[in-house]
């Protein structure tokens, strides 16, 4: 009963979020980087540090696994 009243809430949280907006057409957004044609800056997201992380964890994660496989299939030999 428990896992149903969690799922049901989660489900019911989750509706209330959404993306921004859609930008008006024409552009006529300024501020920081959104040029006069709309978002035409080069302030995006920096996702080189955080994705070289994610693939060297996932690299010594797998190594791992397969040195625990290698090690119980010479186990049970």
């Amino acid at each position: 009963m428990k896992k149903i009243i969690l799922s049901v809430l989660i489900a019911i949280s989750t509706i209330s979020l959404y993306a921004q907006p859609i930008p008006p057409p024409g552009g006529g957004v300024t501020g920081a980087g959104h040029g006069l044609n709309g978002n035409q800056g080069g302030n995006g997201a920096p996702i080189d540090g955080g994705l070289s992380i994610l693939l060297a964890l996932g690299g010594i994660y797998g190594v791992k696994k397969i040195f625990k496989y290698k090690k119980n299939a010479e186990i049970n030999q």
